[in-house]
């Protein structure tokens, strides 16, 4: 007899969910303020985290009150567009249900933090009115499509690369309808249809079937010269390959993804590997053959070993390409010889190509605010009124103003500027490059500060590399709380990853085009030592460098016994 197969409790949340339904719709009418483990689960596929504020932990505790839960709210926002409109109706609701603040996601989406759960299906159907979903923004499912976010209107290579996340972005959309029977019924009529109901799972789910994927799936698309999705940290990215101002083909790459556990060595940040060459027609049939193979293959048993890489590199890409051939029903072409050269963060004022300007405006770590005279949520409100342009978010959770006439260029500065809004120009190089997680308090797995911390690291580093004569030297700096690699840390030239309170992991020797991980220099570095670990370094590259190198090249072709000997004090002799 053989064993059981086994599956992780998740898979059979799932599996008893009749399509993401489970327990939801009985637990947001009782009188919990939280949800049950089930429905935790399920909850992310419709885009909400349960959380609860960590600072006020303690003081529940003492006084009895239990956690402080709320819900995480994430909008999915393919290639990062989205309107004016749409924004403003996610600023009405951060003031109005969430935290006051809106965080863009390093994945170009949008975040609400501190929804209670009676707000929550209300917030949902408020951000449907304007046309945008919550849908597959999290969960065991494709994840928001990235593509670059700049509207160049010279040539129709960008907006191909924005119809094709469009695209994938809808394809790979569940199909159940749970989500409009438990967020977008009349609220009067709780008019409801069944979702289950057959016994074939694909006739309901084409694609998922009805356990969905094994974890979640992330997809990219990237310029060979603007890497700036990251393209090599997808599960499955697409590098264009370009000719005559049109792209003819895709190099698909597979099996990228950043999340690890340090303390389990079956778990590891890894690069995403050329699988094949295919052309644009061909890119929804061969995708979907990748993720059907990850559905039937990928580990259910262990959440840990379940995203794409670890299939991948137990079976080895030639297997793993031969059963997408097969699941395809054809031969996959050898991928082209293709590097990436650039990163452009799109910041600053840029020409459209068509007589109109975009400008890109440097917003720290994401977070959208109104806190003392740094007045961005009411900024904001203003562009929207005065000038009405489309937006998009970058994937270093920037925002880009498009389709600014000659003649309003002045006015959104003006406006950014009276409202206490820094302008792209005026911000430091190094904090330009840099990004966090939001950590503390909200993110349930982080074990230190990230986006409260990296601000005054930056403020150090300023300084630093001012006196070096290094402050306008290009290099990326991504910090989280945890190891899940959220701001993917893993191929900057500077990762700084929380390792337990307090202190982080400092991982050197990535760069910014993305095509290399960096490795760990230094290991449970307090706070307070961050920086002063790190500017002894520069100091080496400034004297050392080779013409045109950069910080993580540099690292890279010294290594890290010559990083040491350089630049650590000598033991004092007794």
């Amino acid at each position: 007899m053989s064993e059981p197969v086994r599956r992780s409790s998740v898979e059979g949340f799932k599996e008893a969910s009749e399509f993401l339904r489970g327990e939801i719709p009985e637990e947001l009418v009782d009188e919990n303020a939280f949800f049950g483990k089930g429905s935790i689960q399920l909850l992310k596929h419709h885009g909400s985290y349960q959380q609860d504020n960590r600072d006020e932990r303690k003081a529940a505790r003492e006084d009895g009150r239990g956690k402080a839960y709320s819900m995480m709210l994430r909008t999915v926002v393919p290639g990062g567009k989205f309107s004016c409109a749409q924004l403003m109706a996610e600023l009405d609701l951060c003031d109005e249900v969430g935290n006051t603040t809106l965080r863009i996601t390093t994945r170009q989406a949008l975040q609400l933090h501190g929804i209670l759960k009676g707000d929550l299906k209300k917030t949902i159907r408020r951000i449907n009115d304007v046309q945008a979903t919550t849908l597959a923004a999290c969960g065991d499912v494709n994840r928001n499509v990235m593509c670059s976010p700049a509207p160049f209107r010279n040539n129709p290579i960008h907006d191909e690369l924005q119809q094709m996340a469009d695209r994938l972005s809808q394809h790979f959309m569940p199909r159940t309808k749970a989500y409009h029977q438990l967020w977008l019924t009349d609220e009067e009529t709780e008019e409801k249809q069944l979702v289950g109901g057959t016994e074939n799972p694909f006739e309901v789910e084409p694609i998922y079937g009805a356990v969905y994927l094994p974890r979640k799936f992330k997809m990219g698309i990237a310029l060979p010269d603007d890497n700036c999705i990251d393209v090599y940290s997808q599960d499955l990215g697409l590098l264009a390959i370009c000719e005559d101002e049109k792209i003819v083909g895709y190099n698909m790459l597979v099996g990228g993804g950043f999340g690890t556990t340090p303390t389990a060595k079956k778990t590891f940040p890894a690069l995403a590997q050329p699988l094949a060459y295919v052309l644009p027609d061909q890119v929804i049939a061969v995708a979907t053959a990748v993720v059907e193979v990850q559905r039937d293959f990928g580990n259910r048993a262990d959440r840990k070993n379940a995203r794409l890489k670890y299939l991948i590199h137990n079976w080895g890409l030639e297997k793993f390409k031969q059963k997408v051939e097969e699941y395809l029903g054809q031969s996959l072409t050898d991928p082209k010889p293709l590097q990436v050269t650039g990163f452009d963060d799109h910041l600053g004022w840029h020409a459209q190509g068509d007589g109109r300007w975009f400008y890109g405006l440097n917003v720290e770590n994401g977070r959208i605010k109104d806190e003392g005279r740094f007045q961005l949520k009411t900024a904001l409100r203003k562009i929207a009124e005065k000038l009405d342009p489309p937006l998009r978010f970058t994937s270093h959770q920037n925002i880009l103003f498009t389709e600014i006439e000659e003649g309003q260029k002045k006015e959104l500065e003006n406006i950014l500027e009276q409202y206490g809004v820094p302008l792209t120009e005026t911000i430091s190089t190094v904090r330009r490059w840099s990004m966090a997680c939001p950590a503390m308090p909200t993110c349930g797995l982080a074990v230190t500060e990230s986006e409260r911390a990296l601000p005054a690291m930056m403020d150090q580093l300023e300084i630093g590399l001012k006196e070096l004569g290094l402050e306008n030297e290009v290099f990326t700096t991504r910090m989280t709380g945890c190891p899940n690699g959220c701001a993917r840390p893993y191929n900057s030239d500077i990762g700084l990853v929380g390792k337990t309170l307090g202190k982080y992991t400092i991982l050197l020797a990535g760069r910014r085009e993305g095509d290399r991980l960096n490795r760990i220099y230094q290991d449970l570095v307090p706070a307070e030592e961050v920086v002063s670990t790190l500017l002894p370094l520069f100091a080496f590259f400034k004297r050392d460098r080779q013409e045109g190198e950069s910080f993580g090249d540099f690292c890279e072709r010294q290594g890290f016994d010559r990083l040491r000997a350089e630049t650590e004090p000598e033991s004092e002799v007794a």
